[in-house]
């Protein structure tokens, strides 16, 4: 089963990218949907951030804009947050090879906003970013509900530059254009990558 890591920075585009692969029925995986699972109410996190973080519990489940409150610009708060929260993330994210695997999925495509942070890239056979232009970003970011130029900071400087990622990645995807070029570009890395890893069997 080949492995693809999907990652990039805000409002780069990565979840339009992971459906585009969804389409060439890759076996998917969503990071950020995976925190929601645990943020629910009756989700894994709940009790444990509840216990650091007891503000942040509304209704018996996570309240994300909360929690973003409360840990965005403290980096303490924040790395207290990801040693609860990545491990069940992590968990999460087995489920979900075993699964593919059990189901005999040809390529698995895993959306990780942190790949790079958290060192991931030798799990993969191929590391894709998705990218735009900084200004594309920006204006993409701050049209979200409760989003600010000082939040938007903070998150950037938690996450490696844009620069960094593409430079490190093995494919680079942009999405400032129309989506139906971003599709054709995505199923181009995605015929590559398969192609490549056949040849490396072989």
């Amino acid at each position: 089963m080949i492995r693809i890591g999907l990652t990039g920075s805000i409002g780069m585009g990565k979840s339009t990218v992971l459906a585009m692969f969804a389409d060439l029925d890759a076996a998917v995986w969503d990071a950020d949907a995976a925190v929601h699972r645990l943020y629910a109410k009756d989700g894994a996190a709940v009790e444990p951030v509840g216990a650091v973080f007891p503000e942040t519990i509304v209704d018996g489940a996570v309240d994300r804009a909360r929690l973003a409150r409360e840990v965005l610009g403290d980096h303490e708060k924040l790395k207290a947050l990801e040693a609860i929260v990545h491990p069940l993330v992590g968990a999460d994210r087995e489920v979900f090879m075993l699964a593919a695997e059990h189901d005999q999925a040809p390529a698995v495509v895993l959306d990780i906003p942190l790949l790079f942070e958290n060192g991931f890239e030798a799990l993969f056979d191929a590391v894709v970013v998705v990218s735009a232009p900084a200004a594309v970003q920006r204006e993409r970011v701050l049209a979200r509900p409760g989003m600010t130029k000082e939040k938007l900071a903070a998150i950037l400087a938690e996450q490696t530059p844009d620069e960094e990622k593409r430079a490190r990645a093995d494919y680079v995807i942009s999405t400032d254009k129309p989506l139906e070029e971003t599709f054709d570009d995505v199923r181009a890395v995605y015929e590559r990558i398969i192609a490549l890893s056949g040849a490396r069997e072989h």
